[in-house]
Protein backbone atom coordinates (compact mmCIF):
# COMPACT_ATOMS: atom_id res chain seq x y z
CA UNK A 1 0.00 0.00 0.00
CA UNK A 2 1.43 3.39 -0.67
CA UNK A 3 1.90 5.78 2.08
CA UNK A 4 -1.01 8.28 2.61
CA UNK A 5 0.78 11.35 1.01
CA UNK A 6 1.66 9.48 -2.33
CA UNK A 7 -1.86 8.33 -2.15
CA UNK A 8 -3.55 11.73 -2.22
CA UNK A 9 -1.22 12.83 -4.74
CA UNK A 10 -1.72 10.06 -7.25
CA UNK A 11 -5.59 10.05 -6.74
CA UNK A 12 -6.42 13.51 -7.06
CA UNK A 13 -3.80 14.60 -9.76
CA UNK A 14 -6.50 13.97 -12.12
CA UNK A 15 -8.36 16.31 -10.68
CA UNK A 16 -6.42 19.14 -11.58
CA UNK A 17 -6.43 20.72 -14.77
CA UNK A 18 -6.91 19.03 -17.89
CA UNK A 19 -4.58 17.96 -20.71
CA UNK A 20 -4.48 17.90 -24.07
CA UNK A 21 -5.31 14.20 -24.73
CA UNK A 22 -8.33 14.44 -22.59
CA UNK A 23 -9.52 17.11 -24.58
CA UNK A 24 -8.90 15.47 -27.90
CA UNK A 25 -10.32 12.19 -26.54
CA UNK A 26 -13.67 14.26 -24.89
CA UNK A 27 -14.04 15.94 -28.67
CA UNK A 28 -13.78 12.76 -30.37
CA UNK A 29 -16.63 11.07 -28.09
CA UNK A 30 -18.49 14.59 -28.32
CA UNK A 31 -18.43 14.04 -32.27
CA UNK A 32 -20.03 10.61 -31.78
CA UNK A 33 -22.83 11.69 -29.46
CA UNK A 34 -23.65 14.55 -31.53
CA UNK A 35 -23.74 12.14 -34.51
CA UNK A 36 -26.42 9.46 -33.02
CA UNK A 37 -28.13 12.55 -31.89
CA UNK A 38 -27.88 13.70 -35.44
CA UNK A 39 -29.50 10.28 -35.95
CA UNK A 40 -32.14 10.68 -33.19
CA UNK A 41 -33.33 13.86 -34.94
CA UNK A 42 -34.00 12.41 -38.29
CA UNK A 43 -35.80 9.09 -36.93
CA UNK A 44 -37.98 12.22 -34.79
CA UNK A 45 -38.70 13.81 -37.99
CA UNK A 46 -39.13 10.54 -40.32
CA UNK A 47 -40.73 8.33 -37.80
CA UNK A 48 -39.91 4.51 -37.18
CA UNK A 49 -39.92 4.15 -40.52
CA UNK A 50 -35.90 5.18 -40.82
CA UNK A 51 -35.34 2.10 -38.75
CA UNK A 52 -34.92 -1.81 -39.40
CA UNK A 53 -38.44 -2.23 -37.19
CA UNK A 54 -40.94 -0.87 -40.22
CA UNK A 55 -43.72 -3.28 -39.98
CA UNK A 56 -44.00 -3.27 -43.55
CA UNK A 57 -40.97 -4.24 -44.43
CA UNK A 58 -39.79 -6.53 -41.23
CA UNK A 59 -42.42 -7.08 -38.84
CA UNK A 60 -40.29 -6.93 -35.78
CA UNK A 61 -41.33 -4.71 -33.19
CA UNK A 62 -37.92 -5.34 -31.28
CA UNK A 63 -34.34 -3.73 -32.49
CA UNK A 64 -31.47 -3.16 -31.83
CA UNK A 65 -32.99 -0.23 -29.32
CA UNK A 66 -33.98 -3.07 -26.75
CA UNK A 67 -31.00 -5.25 -27.30
CA UNK A 68 -28.66 -2.16 -26.06
CA UNK A 69 -31.27 -1.50 -22.97
CA UNK A 70 -30.72 -5.13 -21.45
CA UNK A 71 -26.97 -4.72 -22.36
CA UNK A 72 -26.66 -1.10 -20.51
CA UNK A 73 -28.75 -2.00 -17.63
CA UNK A 74 -27.10 -6.02 -17.34
CA UNK A 75 -23.53 -3.81 -16.95
CA UNK A 76 -24.95 -1.65 -14.38
CA UNK A 77 -24.84 -4.80 -11.91
CA UNK A 78 -21.19 -3.67 -11.96
CA UNK A 79 -21.37 -1.64 -8.82
CA UNK A 80 -24.34 -2.52 -6.90
CA UNK A 81 -23.86 -6.22 -6.67
CA UNK A 82 -20.43 -6.38 -6.75
CA UNK A 83 -19.72 -3.26 -4.92
CA UNK A 84 -22.34 -4.21 -2.23
CA UNK A 85 -21.54 -7.77 -2.16
CA UNK A 86 -17.95 -7.44 -1.61
CA UNK A 87 -18.31 -4.72 0.91
CA UNK A 88 -20.63 -7.08 2.99
CA UNK A 89 -18.22 -9.80 2.76
CA UNK A 90 -15.05 -7.51 3.76
CA UNK A 91 -13.05 -8.61 0.89
CA UNK A 92 -10.42 -5.99 1.66
CA UNK A 93 -8.51 -6.66 -2.05
CA UNK A 94 -12.02 -4.60 -3.55
CA UNK A 95 -11.15 -1.26 -1.87
CA UNK A 96 -9.84 0.46 -4.95
CA UNK A 97 -11.98 -0.31 -7.28
CA UNK A 98 -15.26 -0.28 -5.63
CA UNK A 99 -15.97 3.52 -6.31
CA UNK A 100 -15.38 2.79 -10.27
CA UNK A 101 -18.20 0.06 -10.00
CA UNK A 102 -20.27 2.35 -8.24
CA UNK A 103 -19.96 5.21 -11.11
CA UNK A 104 -20.01 2.71 -13.91
CA UNK A 105 -23.73 1.67 -12.20
CA UNK A 106 -25.08 5.35 -12.35
CA UNK A 107 -23.56 5.93 -16.31
CA UNK A 108 -25.38 2.53 -16.98
CA UNK A 109 -28.51 2.79 -15.78
CA UNK A 110 -28.48 6.66 -17.50
CA UNK A 111 -27.65 5.64 -20.71
CA UNK A 112 -29.63 2.21 -20.63
CA UNK A 113 -32.50 4.60 -19.11
CA UNK A 114 -32.72 6.27 -22.82
CA UNK A 115 -33.30 3.33 -25.03
CA UNK A 116 -36.63 2.72 -24.52
CA UNK A 117 -37.76 6.39 -24.70
CA UNK A 118 -35.22 6.09 -28.25
CA UNK A 119 -37.59 3.09 -29.21
CA UNK A 120 -40.58 4.61 -28.83
CA UNK A 121 -40.42 6.61 -31.79
CA UNK A 122 -42.27 9.31 -30.03
CA UNK A 123 -41.07 10.32 -26.49
CA UNK A 124 -44.43 11.80 -25.74
CA UNK A 125 -45.88 8.49 -25.46
CA UNK A 126 -43.63 7.92 -22.12
CA UNK A 127 -46.64 10.23 -20.40
CA UNK A 128 -49.32 7.83 -21.20
CA UNK A 129 -47.36 5.36 -19.46
CA UNK A 130 -47.11 7.61 -16.43
CA UNK A 131 -51.03 8.67 -16.63
CA UNK A 132 -52.66 5.44 -18.16
CA UNK A 133 -50.58 2.70 -17.43
CA UNK A 134 -51.80 -0.47 -15.68
CA UNK A 135 -50.32 -1.80 -13.00
CA UNK A 136 -50.21 -5.48 -14.31
CA UNK A 137 -48.21 -4.41 -17.39
CA UNK A 138 -44.71 -5.65 -16.81
CA UNK A 139 -43.33 -2.48 -18.19
CA UNK A 140 -44.66 -0.05 -15.80
CA UNK A 141 -43.06 -2.44 -13.14
CA UNK A 142 -39.53 -2.23 -15.19
CA UNK A 143 -40.62 2.00 -15.26
CA UNK A 144 -40.35 2.68 -11.21
CA UNK A 145 -37.88 -0.36 -10.94
CA UNK A 146 -35.31 1.44 -12.73
CA UNK A 147 -35.86 4.94 -11.37
CA UNK A 148 -35.65 3.56 -7.97
CA UNK A 149 -32.17 1.73 -8.95
CA UNK A 150 -31.47 4.60 -10.44
CA UNK A 151 -32.09 6.46 -7.62
CA UNK A 152 -30.65 4.17 -4.79
CA UNK A 153 -27.41 3.98 -6.94
CA UNK A 154 -26.86 7.68 -7.02
CA UNK A 155 -27.23 7.32 -3.22
CA UNK A 156 -24.98 4.27 -2.47
CA UNK A 157 -22.35 5.98 -4.59
CA UNK A 158 -22.65 9.29 -3.10
CA UNK A 159 -22.67 8.19 0.74
CA UNK A 160 -18.73 6.65 0.52
CA UNK A 161 -17.76 9.87 -1.42
CA UNK A 162 -18.42 12.68 1.00
CA UNK A 163 -14.84 11.94 3.04
CA UNK A 164 -12.98 12.43 -0.57
CA UNK A 165 -15.31 15.18 -1.16
CA UNK A 166 -14.70 16.73 1.83
CA UNK A 167 -10.26 15.97 0.96
CA UNK A 168 -11.05 18.18 -2.62
CA UNK A 169 -12.11 21.22 -0.52
CA UNK A 170 -9.70 21.10 1.54
CA UNK A 171 -6.36 20.00 -0.45
CA UNK A 172 -7.85 21.51 -4.12
CA UNK A 173 -8.92 24.99 -2.61
CA UNK A 174 -6.41 26.79 -5.08
CA UNK A 175 -5.34 24.44 -7.51
CA UNK A 176 -9.27 24.17 -8.96
CA UNK A 177 -11.82 26.76 -10.63
CA UNK A 178 -14.60 28.34 -8.67
CA UNK A 179 -17.15 25.74 -9.76
CA UNK A 180 -15.48 23.02 -8.79
CA UNK A 181 -14.49 24.41 -5.55
CA UNK A 182 -18.16 25.26 -5.10
CA UNK A 183 -19.12 21.38 -5.62
CA UNK A 184 -16.40 19.87 -3.30
CA UNK A 185 -17.63 22.71 -0.53
CA UNK A 186 -21.48 22.05 -0.99
CA UNK A 187 -21.83 18.39 -1.40
CA UNK A 188 -18.89 17.71 1.50
CA UNK A 189 -21.75 18.75 3.55
CA UNK A 190 -19.36 20.06 6.28
CA UNK A 191 -17.85 16.80 6.73
CA UNK A 192 -15.10 16.97 8.94
CA UNK A 193 -14.41 13.53 9.97
CA UNK A 194 -15.71 13.40 13.35
CA UNK A 195 -16.47 10.05 15.42
CA UNK A 196 -19.63 10.87 15.18
CA UNK A 197 -19.97 11.81 11.45
CA UNK A 198 -17.74 8.41 10.84
CA UNK A 199 -20.20 6.01 12.80
CA UNK A 200 -23.14 8.12 11.31
CA UNK A 201 -21.41 7.07 7.75
CA UNK A 202 -21.12 3.19 9.05
CA UNK A 203 -24.66 2.98 9.78
CA UNK A 204 -25.76 4.67 6.07
CA UNK A 205 -23.49 2.56 4.07
CA UNK A 206 -24.21 -0.57 5.94
CA UNK A 207 -28.26 0.12 5.45
CA UNK A 208 -27.34 1.46 1.55
CA UNK A 209 -25.49 -2.23 0.76
CA UNK A 210 -27.70 -4.33 2.42
CA UNK A 211 -30.96 -2.43 0.82
CA UNK A 212 -29.33 -2.14 -2.59
CA UNK A 213 -28.16 -5.81 -3.09
CA UNK A 214 -32.46 -7.06 -3.39
CA UNK A 215 -33.38 -3.80 -5.58
CA UNK A 216 -30.49 -4.99 -7.89
CA UNK A 217 -31.51 -8.21 -8.23
CA UNK A 218 -35.20 -7.28 -8.73
CA UNK A 219 -34.60 -4.70 -11.87
CA UNK A 220 -32.87 -7.54 -14.02
CA UNK A 221 -35.34 -9.54 -13.19
CA UNK A 222 -38.20 -7.41 -13.74
CA UNK A 223 -36.28 -6.53 -17.04
CA UNK A 224 -37.05 -9.80 -18.45
CA UNK A 225 -40.30 -10.41 -16.91
CA UNK A 226 -40.86 -7.71 -20.05
CA UNK A 227 -40.09 -11.04 -22.51
CA UNK A 228 -40.83 -13.89 -20.08
CA UNK A 229 -44.33 -12.29 -19.74
CA UNK A 230 -45.14 -12.44 -22.75
CA UNK A 231 -46.18 -15.80 -24.75
CA UNK A 232 -43.65 -16.22 -27.33
CA UNK A 233 -41.62 -18.78 -28.15
CA UNK A 234 -37.98 -18.46 -26.92
CA UNK A 235 -39.33 -16.13 -23.88
CA UNK A 236 -42.24 -18.15 -22.15
CA UNK A 237 -39.81 -19.69 -19.99
CA UNK A 238 -39.28 -19.45 -15.79
CA UNK A 239 -35.29 -18.86 -15.68
CA UNK A 240 -35.20 -16.04 -16.97
CA UNK A 241 -35.60 -14.26 -13.99
CA UNK A 242 -32.29 -15.70 -12.60
CA UNK A 243 -30.84 -15.78 -16.03
CA UNK A 244 -30.63 -12.26 -17.00
CA UNK A 245 -29.22 -11.56 -13.09
CA UNK A 246 -26.42 -13.86 -13.88
CA UNK A 247 -25.91 -12.73 -17.05
CA UNK A 248 -25.63 -9.01 -15.40
CA UNK A 249 -23.46 -9.44 -13.15
CA UNK A 250 -21.38 -11.35 -15.33
CA UNK A 251 -21.68 -8.56 -18.47
CA UNK A 252 -20.68 -5.90 -14.97
CA UNK A 253 -17.81 -7.65 -14.22
CA UNK A 254 -16.37 -7.87 -17.93
CA UNK A 255 -17.03 -4.03 -17.85
CA UNK A 256 -15.57 -3.38 -14.56
CA UNK A 257 -12.36 -4.64 -15.35
CA UNK A 258 -11.99 -3.00 -18.92
CA UNK A 259 -12.76 0.34 -17.30
CA UNK A 260 -10.70 -0.52 -14.52
CA UNK A 261 -7.40 -1.31 -17.20
CA UNK A 262 -8.09 1.77 -19.00
CA UNK A 263 -8.03 4.06 -16.18
CA UNK A 264 -4.72 2.34 -14.68
CA UNK A 265 -2.82 3.01 -17.78
CA UNK A 266 -4.47 6.44 -18.50
CA UNK A 267 -4.30 7.82 -14.80
CA UNK A 268 -0.82 5.65 -14.05
CA UNK A 269 -2.79 3.96 -10.48
CA UNK A 270 -0.37 1.15 -10.90
CA UNK A 271 0.63 1.41 -7.03
CA UNK A 272 -3.26 1.54 -6.09
CA UNK A 273 -4.38 -0.77 -8.35
CA UNK A 274 -2.18 -4.12 -8.67
CA UNK A 275 -2.64 -7.17 -10.77
CA UNK A 276 -4.59 -8.88 -7.80
CA UNK A 277 -7.43 -6.99 -8.62
CA UNK A 278 -7.62 -8.07 -11.82
CA UNK A 279 -6.94 -11.78 -11.26
CA UNK A 280 -9.23 -12.17 -8.37
CA UNK A 281 -12.28 -10.18 -11.10
CA UNK A 282 -11.19 -12.90 -13.52
CA UNK A 283 -11.54 -15.63 -11.26
CA UNK A 284 -15.01 -14.56 -10.30
CA UNK A 285 -15.54 -14.47 -14.32
CA UNK A 286 -14.53 -18.24 -14.25
CA UNK A 287 -17.09 -18.87 -12.05
CA UNK A 288 -19.82 -16.90 -13.40
CA UNK A 289 -19.13 -18.21 -16.80
CA UNK A 290 -20.05 -22.15 -15.15
CA UNK A 291 -23.68 -20.66 -13.87
CA UNK A 292 -24.51 -19.23 -17.32
CA UNK A 293 -23.29 -22.38 -19.10
CA UNK A 294 -25.23 -24.17 -16.56
CA UNK A 295 -28.43 -21.68 -17.10
CA UNK A 296 -28.23 -22.34 -20.76
CA UNK A 297 -28.10 -25.88 -20.91
CA UNK A 298 -31.11 -25.95 -18.70
CA UNK A 299 -32.98 -23.75 -20.79
CA UNK A 300 -32.00 -25.54 -23.92
CA UNK A 301 -32.62 -29.31 -22.29
CA UNK A 302 -36.37 -28.40 -21.13
CA UNK A 303 -37.05 -26.65 -24.01
CA UNK A 304 -36.00 -28.83 -26.76
CA UNK A 305 -37.47 -32.27 -24.59
CA UNK A 306 -41.17 -31.21 -24.86
CA UNK A 307 -40.29 -29.67 -27.93
CA UNK A 308 -44.02 -27.59 -28.26
CA UNK A 309 -45.21 -25.46 -30.85
CA UNK A 310 -42.60 -23.24 -32.76
CA UNK A 311 -39.75 -24.06 -30.70
CA UNK A 312 -38.49 -26.79 -33.27
CA UNK A 313 -38.19 -23.97 -35.37
CA UNK A 314 -36.41 -21.60 -32.63
CA UNK A 315 -34.20 -24.42 -32.19
CA UNK A 316 -32.92 -24.80 -35.12
CA UNK A 317 -32.21 -21.60 -36.36
CA UNK A 318 -30.00 -20.84 -33.42
CA UNK A 319 -28.51 -24.24 -33.22
CA UNK A 320 -27.82 -25.21 -36.92
CA UNK A 321 -29.61 -22.72 -38.81
CA UNK A 322 -29.33 -18.51 -39.60
CA UNK A 323 -28.40 -17.82 -36.06
CA UNK A 324 -26.12 -20.75 -35.61
CA UNK A 325 -22.73 -18.69 -35.96
CA UNK A 326 -23.69 -16.05 -33.24
CA UNK A 327 -24.84 -18.96 -31.01
CA UNK A 328 -22.13 -20.84 -31.15
CA UNK A 329 -20.21 -17.79 -30.75
CA UNK A 330 -21.93 -16.51 -27.37
CA UNK A 331 -21.25 -20.09 -26.29
CA UNK A 332 -17.60 -19.91 -26.83
CA UNK A 333 -17.52 -16.34 -25.28
CA UNK A 334 -19.06 -17.79 -22.28
CA UNK A 335 -16.63 -20.66 -21.58
CA UNK A 336 -13.42 -18.37 -22.56
CA UNK A 337 -12.94 -17.13 -19.09
CA UNK A 338 -13.37 -20.42 -17.11
CA UNK A 339 -11.11 -21.64 -20.07
CA UNK A 340 -8.53 -18.90 -19.65
CA UNK A 341 -8.64 -18.32 -15.94
CA UNK A 342 -7.91 -22.53 -15.76
CA UNK A 343 -4.23 -21.97 -17.69
CA UNK A 344 -1.82 -20.70 -15.26
CA UNK A 345 -0.26 -18.78 -18.41
CA UNK A 346 -3.28 -17.12 -19.47
CA UNK A 347 -4.66 -16.47 -15.77
CA UNK A 348 -2.91 -12.79 -15.43
CA UNK A 349 -3.70 -9.27 -16.26
CA UNK A 350 -3.72 -9.95 -20.13
CA UNK A 351 -5.58 -12.98 -20.11
CA UNK A 352 -8.14 -11.55 -17.94
CA UNK A 353 -8.73 -8.54 -20.09
CA UNK A 354 -8.85 -10.75 -22.97
CA UNK A 355 -12.05 -12.76 -21.03
CA UNK A 356 -13.70 -9.20 -20.29
CA UNK A 357 -13.79 -8.30 -24.17
CA UNK A 358 -14.77 -11.69 -25.39
CA UNK A 359 -17.29 -11.71 -22.19
CA UNK A 360 -18.44 -8.22 -23.44
CA UNK A 361 -19.36 -8.97 -27.00
CA UNK A 362 -20.67 -12.61 -26.18
CA UNK A 363 -23.17 -11.09 -23.81
CA UNK A 364 -24.36 -8.84 -26.42
CA UNK A 365 -24.84 -11.34 -28.84
CA UNK A 366 -26.90 -13.11 -26.11
CA UNK A 367 -29.00 -10.03 -26.11
CA UNK A 368 -29.35 -9.98 -30.14
CA UNK A 369 -30.44 -13.44 -30.17
CA UNK A 370 -33.19 -12.79 -27.11
CA UNK A 371 -34.70 -10.31 -29.21
CA UNK A 372 -34.04 -11.22 -32.92
CA UNK A 373 -33.93 -14.76 -33.30
CA UNK A 374 -37.28 -15.15 -30.75
CA UNK A 375 -38.85 -12.39 -32.83
CA UNK A 376 -38.29 -14.24 -36.48
CA UNK A 377 -40.42 -17.14 -35.01
CA UNK A 378 -43.56 -17.15 -37.07
CA UNK A 379 -46.61 -16.76 -34.76
CA UNK A 380 -49.45 -18.02 -37.47
CA UNK A 381 -48.36 -20.74 -40.39
CA UNK A 382 -48.82 -18.39 -42.87
CA UNK A 383 -46.98 -15.23 -41.80
CA UNK A 384 -43.56 -14.51 -43.48
CA UNK A 385 -40.65 -14.70 -41.46
CA UNK A 386 -38.85 -11.49 -39.88
CA UNK A 387 -35.57 -10.44 -41.14
CA UNK A 388 -34.33 -7.39 -39.21
CA UNK A 389 -31.28 -5.29 -39.90
CA UNK A 390 -30.12 -2.28 -37.81
CA UNK A 391 -30.58 0.25 -40.03
CA UNK A 392 -27.76 3.48 -40.42
CA UNK A 393 -29.72 5.48 -38.03
CA UNK A 394 -29.77 2.22 -35.53
CA UNK A 395 -26.29 2.03 -35.63
CA UNK A 396 -25.46 5.80 -35.42
CA UNK A 397 -27.28 6.73 -32.21
CA UNK A 398 -26.04 2.67 -30.79
CA UNK A 399 -22.46 4.33 -31.49
CA UNK A 400 -23.82 7.60 -30.10
CA UNK A 401 -24.91 5.76 -26.66
CA UNK A 402 -21.96 4.29 -25.94
CA UNK A 403 -19.68 7.56 -26.89
CA UNK A 404 -21.96 8.74 -23.98
CA UNK A 405 -21.27 5.67 -21.92
CA UNK A 406 -17.42 6.69 -22.20
CA UNK A 407 -17.43 10.46 -22.54
CA UNK A 408 -19.74 10.52 -18.83
CA UNK A 409 -16.92 7.79 -17.43
CA UNK A 410 -14.17 10.46 -18.43
CA UNK A 411 -16.00 13.45 -17.23
CA UNK A 412 -16.56 11.81 -13.67
CA UNK A 413 -12.84 11.26 -13.67
CA UNK A 414 -11.92 15.34 -13.92
CA UNK A 415 -14.42 15.65 -10.88
CA UNK A 416 -14.34 13.26 -8.17
CA UNK A 417 -12.07 10.66 -7.10
CA UNK A 418 -12.06 7.79 -9.32
CA UNK A 419 -10.28 5.52 -5.70
CA UNK A 420 -11.77 6.20 -2.37
CA UNK A 421 -8.94 7.78 -0.28
CA UNK A 422 -10.71 7.20 2.84
CA UNK A 423 -11.35 3.57 2.46
CA UNK A 424 -7.90 2.66 1.29
CA UNK A 425 -6.44 4.45 4.55
CA UNK A 426 -8.57 2.94 7.12
CA UNK A 427 -10.93 0.26 5.23
CA UNK A 428 -14.84 0.40 5.57
CA UNK A 429 -15.97 2.01 8.46
CA UNK A 430 -18.31 -0.74 9.13
CA UNK A 431 -16.12 -3.05 10.08
CA UNK A 432 -14.20 -1.10 12.77
CA UNK A 433 -15.11 -0.82 16.19
CA UNK A 434 -14.00 2.14 17.15
CA UNK A 435 -14.85 5.06 15.00
CA UNK A 436 -12.44 6.86 17.44
CA UNK A 437 -9.64 5.40 15.39
CA UNK A 438 -10.81 7.22 12.56
CA UNK A 439 -9.93 10.78 13.96
CA UNK A 440 -10.75 13.61 12.34
CA UNK A 441 -7.05 15.09 11.05
CA UNK A 442 -5.92 11.27 9.77
CA UNK A 443 -9.40 11.33 7.18
CA UNK A 444 -9.34 15.02 6.38
CA UNK A 445 -5.96 16.70 6.99
CA UNK A 446 -7.59 20.26 6.61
Amino acid sequence: MTAAPDLEAIVLAPLVGIGRRFLFLAAALLAVVLVGAGAYALQLAEGLRVTGMADTQNKQMYGIYIINFVFFIGISHAGTLISAILRVTKAEWRLPITRMAEFITVVALTVGGLMPIIDLGRPDRLLNLLMYGRWNSPILWDFFSITTYLFGSLIYLFIPLIPDLALCRDRLAGRVSPPKRAFYEIFSVRWRGTPLQWRRLATALTVMMVVIIPVAVSVHTVVSWIFAMTLRVGWNTAVFGAYFVAGAIFSGTATLILVMAILRRTFRLHAVIADRQFTNLGLLLAGLSGIMLYFNLSELVTVGYKLEEGEGFFLDSILVGAFAPWFWAYILGLASPAILMLVPKTRSFWGVIVAAVVVDVAMWIERYIIVVATLRVPQMPYTDLANYLPSAVELAITAGAFALFALLIAAFTKIVPIVSVWELRHGAPASRAAPEAMPAAAAVQA
